[in-house]
């Protein structure tokens, strides 16, 4: 793939039907080599983190179809050798996003929890990742979204101190979904929302002792989207751009 033409986007936007495409790829090993290379890329790369997760869901069966989704994601990372992640001297105040994908999946209908947190400029951590029950609105998905992105607030907040560099205000979360921010807020328990009660009890629990505050922004700003589902070249462009830039020297 050194001389492969270069796309502007690591995955397609819709999956092709193709029934010659459906049948099991021949060198599953390779395969999974490639992808298993891709994971450690992903310490660095945040931008190419959703395409090798849905990469890695297929390591056990991949198919033809499978092997072109990843073929296209190394075309991508060859037009974008020279990028990485930018380290800023500012303030370091923790921000986070969260996101969620509802429904994503089609096999199975479960969701994508996306989140990216930031001290000061600079992106520190992220994640791609299904959630492990299937969420019945997209709230719920949201939800259970800003949960796992207060617990790893949580935990950087704690490092941070032990680095002597303690938060001395609540770390604000961005999410761009006002019933799921509503429902953190709310501290009366709606009989459908009892399905989700230990996220409930979590979240509300980092709100009152102030290590989270949930603000909304809407979701053209939302960066954690890039993280959720594949995107238009225009849209993932500009934020791939707020993860990731051109190095000095490229690699």
């Amino acid at each position: 793939m050194t001389n492969c033409k270069p796309v502007s986007t690591p995955s397609h936007l819709k999956s092709s039907n193709s029934p010659g495409l459906t049948a099991a790829y021949s060198n599953p090993t390779f395969y999974r080599q490639l992808a298993g290379c891709l994971q450690y890329l992903t310490l660095t790369r945040p931008d190419i983190a959703y395409t090798v997760n849905k990469v890695c869901q297929h390591m056990q069966n991949p198919t033809i179809l499978h092997f072109e989704d990843l073929k296209r994601l190394l075309r991508y990372i060859q037009g974008t050798l020279h990028v990485g992640l930018p380290l800023f001297r500012d303030k370091p105040i923790l921000q986070s996003f969260s996101d969620s994908d509802w429904a994503g999946d089609v096999k199975d209908r479960k969701s994508i929890t996306g989140y990216c947190n930031f001290l000061g400029s600079s992106l520190i951590s992220w994640s791609t990742k299904k959630q492990n029950v299937v969420a019945r609105s997209s709230t719920e998905a949201e939800y259970r979204a800003l949960a796992s992105t207060a617990a790893e607030i949580t935990w950087i907040r704690r490092l941070l101190h032990e680095l002597n560099c303690p938060q001395p205000t609540s770390t604000s979360l961005f999410c761009d979904n006002t019933s799921a921010i509503a429902l953190a807020n709310n501290p009366v328990f709606h009989a459908r929302t009892k399905h989700i009660e230990v996220d409930c009890h979590y979240i509300r629990h980092c709100i009152t002792d102030q290590t989270i505050q949930i603000h909304h922004i809407p979701t053209t700003d939302q960066v954690a989207d890039i993280l959720t589902k594949p995107l238009p070249a225009p849209r993932f462009k500009l934020l791939a751009h707020k993860l990731v830039q051109p190095l000095e020297t490229p690699v």
